[in-house]
């Protein structure tokens, strides 16, 4: 009997350890598969599994969790803008997805999923919260472009949502205990605001999972990101430039540098450039500098960006995404990001942009 019992005991902790995803795509690419995908610590994305749609365009992916818990991806065929659906996995979930199986003009591809876990359910009212958000800028973008004189408003307007939005969040991450959808929540938090949340996200998981690697990770880079505090030294930064040399931060010592963190592919950024071109050409004649820091992966997007939103500043990259050295240097987990720096190469400012942005420079050279 004790015997049996042993192997019943392994038998369950194995079944805890299992998924199941069962998805469905809309549309298919004749003969392309769907590919599941591993996320690891360090942010790289490893193909785990791979299957051709049956002929009612579903395939099922079965398989024990990594690591106790891990980030996954579908990968809908591959393409070169593939539409890809997060999955977090912890052992014993059934998970029904039915995706669109392309993305859309915007970039972006629905999907749909179900299945009673924390980590849907969270992950679900999160992206549900970003995209009422994404909906409100894209409104706000499209007034300013019709009348400019509305900036003032829609910028106030902005500024209450974000501020209503980022409560809903913070809300909901106390009930999320130690899954690690409350690992990815933190993509939400702005770390310049919202630290006292992220180290309490920290202590909670580092408590409960102590030895997983996504959490080891965060809490270490946590860490690290406290110590780029306001009258810090900025770390070093030397990356290719888009002409090919390397450009060093240390180099531009003498000017108030703005180290902003981007990315092509980042949305927000985008629609942020337009201020940031108004704010150098105001500023770049009285010692201002800034060092765009790329988290691209293409060097064409990251070109055709640069040009098509007429950024003239100082350009980095090594096109590694969110390995880039900058960012793990300056533990950015969330673009757009700055850094403002002094002409003796220390940190007197994070998170500025827009108006904010405007309104320190101006009082900073108002006496220059």
């Amino acid at each position: 009997m004790k015997l049996i019992g042993i192997i019943l005991l392994f038998v369950t902790s194995m079944q805890a350890q299992n998924f199941e995803l069962r998805v469905q795509a809309k549309t298919v690419i004749p003969g392309k598969k769907i590919y599941l995908e591993y996320i690891t610590d360090l942010g790289k994305v490893i193909k785990i599994d791979s299957a051709v749609p049956s002929a009612q365009h579903t395939v099922n992916f079965k398989g024990q969790v990594k690591d106790q818990g891990a980030f996954y991806l579908l990968n809908f065929f591959d393409t070169p803008k593939p539409q890809k659906v997060l999955v977090i996995l912890e052992g014993g979930e059934f998970i029904d997805i039915v995706a669109d199986g392309v993305n859309d003009e915007d970039g972006k591809g629905n999907f749909t999923m179900k299945g009673d876990y924390p980590n849907v359910k969270y992950m679900l009212e999160l992206m549900a919260i970003s995209k009422e958000m994404e909906t409100k800028v894209r409104k706000w973008n499209q007034e300013i472009q019709l009348d400019q004189k509305q900036e003032k408003r829609i910028q106030a307007e902005f500024t209450q949502a974000q501020t209503a939005s980022t409560a809903k969040i913070k809300a909901l991450i106390p009930q999320m205990g130690s899954h690690l959808v409350a690992l990815w929540a933190t993509n939400f938090l702005p770390a310049e605001k919202e630290m006292t949340s992220l180290v309490e996200i920290a202590d909670r998981l580092g408590k409960a999972r102590p030895a997983h690697p996504q959490v080891r990770q965060f809490v270490a880079n946590l860490q690290r990101l406290q110590g780029v505090n306001e009258g810090a030294l900025a770390p070093e930064i030397n990356l290719a430039t888009p002409e090919g040399p390397t450009l060093a931060l240390s180099s531009l010592r003498g000017k108030y540098v703005l180290i902003d963190f981007w990315a092509s592919w980042c949305g927000p950024c985008r629609r942020e450039n337009p201020n940031v071109v108004k704010t150098y050409a105001a500023y770049k004649d009285k010692g201002f500098e800034i060092f765009g820091v790329s988290l691209d992966q293409n060097r064409e997007a990251w070109l055709k960006a640069i040009e098509s939103d007429k950024l003239v500043w100082k350009h980095v990259s090594d096109l590694q995404y969110w390995n880039s050295a900058g960012a793990q240097a300056y533990q950015v987990n969330s673009i757009p990001q700055t850094f403002l720096v002094d002409p003796a190469g220390r940190i007197i400012a994070k998170g500025l942009r827009g108006t904010a942005l405007d309104q320190y420079l101006a009082k900073l050279f108002e006496s220059k």
